[in-house]
């Protein structure tokens, strides 16, 4: 596409894709630029659904996770939502759109996170937010949980230490610790209507995952 329609929605859709691509490109497994597809491709479903502005919404799936790298180095004492959003900033001013929807943009970005400070005010931030949430539960969320305890060095499971006592980005950190902190409460965090119907099979298979989980590990089954 020449420059001449460098104003159309997709070219401006391709920009921000190219930049965020970019920053992936040594990112670990479990928040890759893979993640980010398959959150882009939620926020259609449920964007489409709910009767979101659908630019700004694949606008800020595609820029939802680039501050991710800064807080895993820092093993989570900054917050990759807000470091997302000040990288953003740059990119969604230099497009052609209105000032709401570059603010809503950002606004998105800063609220994805299930962690957070900022909550998600405007429709296209609830189909992200529940895009991105959507993707850490059911069968990806199980494999995600546990890429990510391989990533930082964590056991496949400890039973002698409760979940609450464990410590973040430890080898304590492990999938099932990231399922009774923060994965089995997401059901119940979707705000949107399409999020909800796509969050009840997935909690259930997880629910099943988990407790199958347990019994083997156990030699039960």
């Amino acid at each position: 596409m020449n420059d001449n329609n460098r104003d159309l929605p997709e070219f401006r859709l391709e920009r921000i894709k190219f930049l965020a691509h970019n920053i992936f490109a040594k990112a670990k497994g479990s928040h890759d630029w893979d993640h980010t597809l398959r959150v882009f491709r939620l926020c259609e479903r449920i964007g489409k659904a709910e009767g979101a502005d659908m630019e700004v919404v694949k606008i800020a799936a595609y820029l939802h996770d680039i501050g991710r790298n800064v807080q895993d180095q820092s093993f989570g004492k900054i917050c990759h939502a807000a470091e997302g959003a000040k990288l953003a900033h740059p990119m969604v001013e230099a497009l052609p759109l209105s000032d709401f929807q570059k603010t809503n943009i950002i606004h998105c970005v800063r609220s994805h996170r299930f962690r957070g400070d900022h909550e998600p005010k405007t429709l296209e931030a609830k189909v992200l937010f529940d895009a991105d949430k959507l993707d850490s539960i059911g069968a990806v969320g199980v494999a995600r949980a546990f890429l990510f305890a391989g990533e930082i060095g964590a056991k496949l499971h400890n039973p002698d230490i409760g979940v609450e006592n464990s410590i973040p980005y430890s080898e304590d950190d492990t999938g099932y610790r990231e399922f009774k902190l923060k994965l089995c409460r997401i059901k119940d965090r979707i705000i949107t209507i399409e999020g909800r119907k796509l969050a009840k099979e997935r909690h259930e298979f997880m629910e099943a995952f988990f407790k199958q989980f347990l019994d083997e590990y156990e030699g039960k089954r």
